[in-house]
């Protein structure tokens, strides 16, 4: 399996692991760009609930999507451990806000398993594979897919839209 995310079955790849709830995620940490702590969102009209708007981040506006609200989680206040994480998605930074950050983890690509199929009703396609560690599953996203959003608009089209403007 080879991914945007340069996760195949016979190599390994470095991954930055973040909750949302009690499940674990991962993306390739080369896609990271910075992690911060929660920042004043401006919002931007018109934008899908996942999009919470943009923040000024030194005199740079970047976009934020909310991951819990883009995977149909219940929205939450932040907590004292929510993080932005600037990332590399779409040829643009995003930023992700997400519950907390865990940790930096080596995965090995014998460990990935393809995702599982759910039925052409469920779209899994911002999915790379799963992760096994033991008991645990870690979901490696496909950072392009998820950030790109949908046809309402993304964070990535957001930004991009913007920069036309320019």
């Amino acid at each position: 399996m080879a991914g945007a995310a340069g996760i195949t079955a016979s190599a390994d790849v470095r991954c930055l692991v973040f909750m949302l709830g009690d499940e674990e995620y991962a993306v390739d940490v080369m896609r990271v760009r910075e992690i911060v702590g929660p920042l004043p969102i401006t919002r931007v009209p018109g934008m899908p609930a996942h999009v919470r708007g943009v923040i000024n981040l030194r005199g740079k506006v970047i976009p934020v999507m909310d991951l819990r609200t883009r995977f149909g989680l219940a929205a939450t206040d932040h907590g004292p451990r929510t993080c932005m994480i600037v990332l590399q998605a779409g040829g643009t930074e995003v930023t992700a806000l997400v519950d907390r950050v865990c940790e930096v983890v080596s995965i090995a690509g014998g460990d990935v398993e393809e995702t599982p199929s759910f039925g052409p009703s469920v779209d899994t396609s911002c999915l790379l594979g799963i992760a096994k560690s033991g008991e645990r599953v870690r979901m490696l996203l496909d950072i392009d897919r998820v950030m790109a959003g949908d046809d309402r608009g993304g964070a990535a089209d957001l930004f991009d839209a913007d920069a036309s403007r320019s």
